[in-house]
């Protein structure tokens, strides 16, 4: 019997390749003997914005394993792989990597946890997740500390200009049907230019590139978070990761709050030595200002991301929170002068100002 069969009333598991169902069906056989796994029991656990998919089963001795399907044509498991060893090493949080077929891309690995830090959040009265944020920053720091040059990609000028093209490839010409070019386009260049210069003179270090709520895992025993989909972490600014975990995807909190938090992290970071940087030690005011001009960058490129995965991988779910980094785009263009055509350029688009100047739609 194969052991993805429905017999015991387990979900059937979709493949679009038969011969890749094949593939996994036979490693998977192996693995649950070696592994005293429960076949009957695989269901799905989750899917990403990628191709990844991730399945739970059942082991003999109470627990539960992860499954990761991720076909290699797509998906690349070496960085996972890599990231995984620097992480452990820093003393974070992740899977224990048991198993892996790097020719097919199948893994299997310990089981972190089934909640998320965003599952247990009470989103009506957001300091009473303050302490759940100082476990992130627990997280976060000893892996900013762990960086060393030449381990990670670095998050140079070239990585910064393509994620931020994905804005104007994807949400503006894709998505809004807005062609791109003359004034807007150089207003674009202007503006890209600008907040890659701005973001480059951060110093570096490890950085997650997704540390958001939804990569935290809950401990149900009540230990450390863990920390998931951290394949494409790189060597860039430090302020990076606190902007993707405070001005986050799939929710927002108020001005005060990410005040806090960010605080809090500048406190300690300061103490460990990772604001040795023009004034920031000093003025937190500074190294805020360089949080929000990474938080855009981050802003743009996720706008950009969210309409690809819709109209190109048909996950419309994804361009439904496009409005709240609009928001944040706009928040931050607000305030800064330099970002004045920015703005007009954004509310133009989004229809909350009056068209003048240019002309949106395809020409």
């Amino acid at each position: 019997m194969s052991p993805l069969s429905n017999s015991t009333g387990v979900q059937t598991l979709i493949w679009a390749n038969p011969e890749r169902r094949r593939d996994f069906e036979l490693w998977f056989e192996a693995v649950s003997a070696k592994h005293a796994l429960k076949p009957e029991s695989l269901r799905t656990a989750s899917a990403d914005a990628s191709f990844r998919r991730y399945f739970r089963v059942d082991a003999t001795d109470g627990g539960t394993r992860i499954v990761m399907d991720a076909p290699p044509a797509q998906e690349n498991c070496v960085p996972f792989v890599r990231v995984t060893k620097l992480m452990q090493a820093a003393g974070l949080r992740v899977p224990n990597l048991l198993e892996w077929d790097e020719a097919h891309g199948f893994m299997l690995m310990s089981d972190l946890g089934r909640k998320t830090l965003i599952e247990v959040f009470d989103r009506d009265n957001p300091t009473a997740n303050r302490a759940l944020y100082e476990q992130a920053l627990d997280a976060l720091l000893p892996w900013q500390q762990a960086s060393k040059t030449s381990v990670l990609p670095p998050y140079d000028e070239a990585l910064l200009r393509r994620e931020l093209e994905l804005f104007p490839d994807w949400y503006l010409a894709r998505h809004r049907g807005v062609t791109v070019e003359g004034e807007l386009r150089a207003t674009l260049d202007q503006t890209f230019k600008l907040i890659i210069r701005r973001n480059l003179t951060a110093p570096r270090v490890y950085v997650h590139r997704d540390f958001m709520p939804r990569n935290l895992i809950i401990d149900p025993a009540g230990g450390p978070l863990g920390v998931l989909d951290y394949q494409d972490a790189v060597y860039g600014p430090i302020t990076y990761d606190i902007a993707s975990l405070m001005r986050d995807a799939f929710l927002t909190w108020d001005e005060e709050f990410v005040l806090d938090i960010t605080i809090r992290y500048w406190e300690r970071a300061r103490k460990l030595g990772l604001m040795a940087f023009e004034d920031w030690a000093s003025d937190f005011g500074s190294f805020w200002r360089a949080v929000e001009w990474m938080g855009l960058q981050r802003h743009l490129k996720v706008a950009g991301i969210f309409a690809r995965i819709t109209l190109r991988d048909g996950k419309p779910k994804y361009l439904a929170d496009a409005p709240r980094f609009i928001a944040y785009i706009r928040h931050t263009a607000q305030r800064y002068r330099e970002l004045t055509p920015l703005l007009k350029l954004i509310d133009r688009v989004e229809g909350t100002a009056e068209e003048t100047g240019w002309a949106f739609g395809r020409v």
